[in-house]
């Protein structure tokens, strides 16, 4: 099995160019947002450790922003909280794919927790700054300051650009896309 994984900065649209591929694609952002609606557990160890912000199940994002808004301190309790139960659904993907030719690993924070292996195929998203700060600004829940609260615990967009396999330009047009996709697709098999 071949293991791609989609790196980028935040709102690169790592997202939609990992659909592309046509591949099993594992979404940590997805698997996060499944979590806050359906684990009790993952709600009861986070309600533990910021009682004073989480309230109720399922947990809402406006609690969870608020808790990050107050302190970067609290983004790392729920980063430990959250990523190992992550890491547990994207290992079950794995396995349960492992007799898929690619799977694809759409998980931002992927060098960062040490979560890529040795023969991953990193796979850089790079875009221009300006086109992300206007697809972001568009998004419903757009908030600058958690956007920078989660910037710190990334690594180095150029670092990771240096680190990468390959790069796909995100120029937000589809056909371009596809066709960079394509041509990553016949490199790696």
């Amino acid at each position: 099995m071949i293991r791609i994984a989609v790196l980028g900065d935040i709102g690169s649209g790592k997202s939609y160019v990992a659909k592309q591929f046509g591949y099993p694609v594992f979404n940590a952002d997805s698997e996060v947002a499944k979590l806050y609606r359906k684990s009790r557990r993952c709600h009861k160890k986070l309600k533990k450790a910021l009682p004073k912000y989480i309230t109720s199940f399922p947990i809402k994002k406006n609690e969870i922003s608020k808790a990050i808004m107050d302190s970067y301190h609290n983004l790392k309790k729920i980063v430990k909280i959250v990523h190992p139960e992550v890491r547990s659904k994207m290992n079950n993907f794995i396995k349960k794919n492992k007799n898929t030719k690619i799977v694809i690993l759409d998980i931002p924070l992927l060098m960062e927790n040490k979560i890529n292996k040795k023969n991953d195929i990193l796979i850089f998203i790079d875009a221009k700054k300006k086109e992300i700060n206007k697809r972001l600004k568009k998004k419903p829940n757009f908030n600058s300051k958690i956007i920078k609260k989660f910037k710190k615990l990334q690594l180095p967009v150029e670092y990771k650009k240096k680190q990468s396999n390959f790069v796909i330009k995100n120029n937000f047009k589809n056909n371009s896309i596809k066709k960079d996709v394509k041509k990553v697709i016949e490199k790696i098999l």
